[in-house]
C-alpha cells in the first residue's frame, strides 16, 4: 500500500480511530502490530512469515548476547544473527546478480550456465535487515536492553511507517515509545498532518511529473539526445530523487507523529552542500550514520593512518552503492562517491572552502548530478551512450515531448531544494517561529497542498517510490 492510495486511506483512517479509542499502553501496542502486520502483508504476503521468523530468531539470539557466558561464545552469536540476516538479504537480493555474472564467465569456457531464480525482492527488505542486526549489535555492546518481549521486538520491525523505505531507525530510540505508546496529543496530530502533507506535494506535485519523464528519456535512447537536452534530464532525475525519497520521509515521520511517535530526521537541505562529504551528512542521514557506526568505525575508521582511512571510505561506499541494488551501476556510483570522499580529504574540501560558497555548491552540486547519472543508467551502455550527450559529443537533437508541468515542477523543485543556501531562509524561520500568523499561513498552503495532491493520486497510475527498490 502506498500511503496516498485509496486503500491506505481508508486503513489508516480505520486504525488511527481505533487506536486513539483503545485504552492502555499493552492494547495500543498489541494493536500497532496488528496492523503493522497487516500492512505488510497486504503487499508481501509470503515474506511477511520470512520476517517474523527471522525476528523470532533475531530475538533468541538477543536473550543468548545478554546472558553470563563466554565472550567467545556470545561472539559466535553475535556473528551468526548477522550472516543470518545478510544471508536473508543476499538470497532475496543477490542471487540472480550473482547467478548472472557466473554465467558470464562460464559462458567463457563453454560450461552449462545456472537458471535463474526469478526472486521477487521483499519491499523494504534492504531497510527491514540492516535494523534487525543494529538492535543485534546494540544488544552486544551494550548500547540497548534486549527487547521485553517477541512482540515488542515486532513492532520495532514492522513498525509501518519506516518499514518500506526507512528511515533506518535503532531499537534505543524506539524502546520507550514502543513500551508505552504515547498518549494523543493535538499538538502530535497536527504536526504530523502537516508534515504528510509536505511528503505528499513532494512526491506527487514535483517528483511524479519530472519522473514520467525522465523515465521516457534514460528507457529509451540517451543517444540521440542533444547536450541541452541531456543536461534537463539530469537535472529532472537530480530533483525526482530527492523529492521522491524525501518525500516518503515526511510521510513517514509525519504518520508517526500523528500517533505520538517522534522519528529521526532522513534529509537536511542535501543540495546546498558544499562537498560531497556535507552531502553524506545531509542526504539520507539514517543510512549515512548506520555505515558510520556499524561498518566504518569497525573497520577502524580513520584511527588506523591515512591509507587505511581512504581503504576504509571506499570499502564503505562501494557496499553502500551495492545495498541499493543488485547492478554494476550501483557499485560504480559507490566507487565514485568513495573517490570524491577521499579526494575531498586529500584536498578537495580545502579547495572549495577557498572558492566562497557559489563556486563551492556549484562544484559540489555538478560531483552529485553526474554521480545520479552513474545511479540512474541500469546498463553500462546506457551510461556510455548518455555522457557524451551529456558533454556535448552529440550534434542532433532528439524531438522531446515536455509536459507542461515538467518545467513548472522542475522550477518549483530547485527552488525548494536551493532555498535553504539563500539568506531569506533564515529570516523567515525566524518569522514564522515568532507570527502565528505566518503559521495559520502555511498550515493553509499545506493544507492545499495535501488537496492537489491527493487530486493527482487519484487520477493518475500509481509510481512507487524509488526507495522501494532498495
Amino acid at each position: 500500500m502506498l500511503f496516498y492510495e485509496p486503500v491506505f486511506l481508508n486503513f489508516f483512517c480505520a486504525f488511527y480511530a481505533i487506536y486513539l479509542l483503545a485504552t492502555g499502553s499493552l492494547s495500543r501496542r498489541w494493536m500497532l502490530l496488528f496492523a503493522s502486520v497487516l500492512f505488510y502483508a497486504w503487499g508481501e504476503p509470503a515474506f511477511v512469515l520470512v520476517l517474523i521468523a527471522s525476528s523470532l530468531i533475531d530475538y533468541l539470539l538477543a536473550l543468548r548476547l545478554t546472558e553470563p557466558a563466554p565472550l567467545r561464545a556470545r561472539r559466535l552469536w553475535l556473528a551468526l544473527g548477522i550472516v543470518l540476516n545478510l544471508g536473508m538479504l543476499a538470497f532475496f537480493k543477490y542471487a540472480d546478480f550473482i547467478i548472472t555474472n557466473l554465467n558470464a564467465l562460464l559462458t567463457l569456457s563453454g560450461t552449462r550456465q545456472i537458471a535463474l531464480l526469478h526472486l521477487a525482492l521483499p519491499i523494504g527488505v534492504s531497510f527491514v535487515v540492516f535494523e534487525k542486526i543494529t538492535y543485534l549489535v546494540d544488544v552486544w555492546r551494550g548500547t540497548t536492553k534486549r527487547a521485553d518481549s517477541f512482540a515488542e521486538y515486532c513492532v520495532f520491525v514492522f513498525f509501518f511507517p519506516k518499514l518500506l523505505a526507512g528511515p533506518i531507525l535503532k531499537f534505543h530510540e524506539m524502546r520507550d515509545q514502543i513500551a508505552k505508546p504515547p498518549p494523543f496529543e493535538t499538538s502530535d496530530f497536527v504536526t504530523g498532518f502537516l508534515r504528510c502533507a509536505r511528503g505528499m506535494g513532494r512526491k506527487l506535485l514535483i517528483a511524479e511529473p519530472l519522473g514520467a519523464f525522465t523515465g521516457k528519456i534514460f528507457d529509451g535512447d540517451p543517444a540521440g539526445l542533444s547536450a541541452g537536452q541531456a543536461w534537463l534530464a539530469l537535472a529532472c532525475f537530480t530533483v525526482q530523487i530527492y523529492f521522491d525519497f524525501a518525500g516518503y520521509s515526511d510521510m513517514a515521520i509525519g504518520l508517526a507523529r500523528m500517533m505520538g511517535f517522534k522519528l529521526r530526521e532522513n534529509f537536511n537541505s542535501p543540495y546546498i552542500s558544499r562537498s560531497l562529504t556535507e552531502f553524506w551528512h545531509r542526504w539520507h542521514i539514517s543510512l549515512t550514520t548506520w555505515i558510520r557506526d556499524y561498518l566504518y568505525v569497525p573497520l577502524g575508521g580513520n584511527r588506523a593512518g591515512t591509507g587505511r582511512t581512504y581503504i576504509n571510505l571506499w570499502i564503505c561506499f562501494l557496499l553502500s552503492g551495492l545495498w541499493h541494488g543488485a547492478s554494476w551501476n550501483f557499485v560504480a556510483w559507490g566507487a565514485y562517491n568513495g573517490l570524491f570522499l577521499t579526494l575531498d580529504r586529500i584536498f578537495l574540501q580545502k579547495a572549495l572552502d577557498r572558492c566562497g560558497p557559489i563556486i563551492s555548491r556549484a562544484v559540489t552540486l555538478l560531483i552529485i548530478m553526474i554521480g545520479w547519472a552513474i545511479f540512474r543508467a541500469e546498463k553500462p551502455g546506457m551510461l556510455m551512450e548518455f555522457l557524451p550527450s551529456l558533454f556535448g559529443a552529440r550534434s542532433a537533437a532528439a524531438d522531446l515531448d515536455i509536459p507542461p508541468d515538467v518545467p513548472l515542477a522542475l522550477l518549483f523543485g530547485i527552488a525548494i531544494a536551493l532555498f535553504p543556501a539563500t539568506p531569506f531562509y533564515g529570516w523567515l524561520i525566524r518569522a514564522y517561529e515568532q507570527r502565528v500568523w505566518l503559521r495559520l499561513v502555511t498550515g493553509f498552503l499545506l493544507m492545499l497542498i495535501y488537496v492537489l495532491a491527493l487530486a493527482r493520486a487519484f487520477g493518475m497510475p500509481f509510481q512507487p517510490f524509488i526507495y522501494f527498490r532498495f
